[in-house]
């Protein structure tokens, strides 16, 4: 039996990369590799621009679930939604630290399509339906093709040119959010007219003040 740590649960629209405006539950699990979550420890961490809490277990739905049949009817019960194919995002923190087979197969059999937003240095299970890799500072990455690689820029450790020749079906720069986001959001779009195989990704969740 394996129980999982999940920091919430909730339905909304996805803000970002090539599935915008669509309808799902985020599933976002608690823990990372890159960075413990803490203030404290930013500093030193390998990603040092996260702006999500991941630590705990005591958001919206979250909770420690025994086992994968418990965590995907959360995840079921969080769908409000009528008609059209049901989408969960799984996410973190590195959901990859916890997600597995059992879960991506109990899910498949409520009905819902299965997506990760990992680091990318945790290997995939199989069974997922949507791989978006967002790499992180100079961290080894062990998933190398999926469907969508969506970079935060600017990473000096972390440049594009070092991520465009990998097989994922779709490159997307997002600019860095912070006191620096006009700037980093120029910059982004200057890159992507310059190098066109680069698509610009924004935040728009953060823009419309949705989860």
């Amino acid at each position: 039996m394996v129980a999982y740590a999940v920091k919430e649960i909730f339905y909304t629209l996805q803000g970002e990369g090539r599935h915008a405006g669509r309808a799902a539950v985020f599933c976002r699990f608690a823990g990372c590799n890159l960075w413990s979550g803490r203030e404290q420890d930013r500093g030193t961490a390998t990603c040092r621009f996260c702006d999500t809490d991941f630590v705990g277990v005591d958001g919206q739905g979250g909770g420690r679930f025994q086992d994968a049949a418990a965590l995907a009817q959360a995840i079921s019960d969080a769908w409000i939604g009528r008609g059209g194919r049901r989408l969960v995002v799984l996410t973190g923190g590195e959901p990859l630290l916890q997600v597995d087979e059992l879960l991506i197969e109990r899910l498949h059999a409520m009905d819902f399509e299965v997506a990760v937003e990992t680091n990318g240095t945790v290997p995939a299970p199989a069974g997922l339906d949507w791989i978006a890799v967002s790499p992180k500072g100079n961290a080894k990455l062990q998933i190398l093709q999926g469907n969508e690689l969506k970079l935060v820029y600017p990473q000096p450790e972390a440049l594009p040119d070092r991520f465009e020749e990998l097989a994922f079906a779709h490159h997307l720069l997002q600019p860095m959010d912070g006191p620096d986001l006009a700037a980093n959001t120029a910059a982004a779009v200057a890159y992507c007219l310059a190098n066109p195989r680069w698509r610009l990704s924004l935040q728009s969740h953060k823009v419309l003040g949705i989860p």
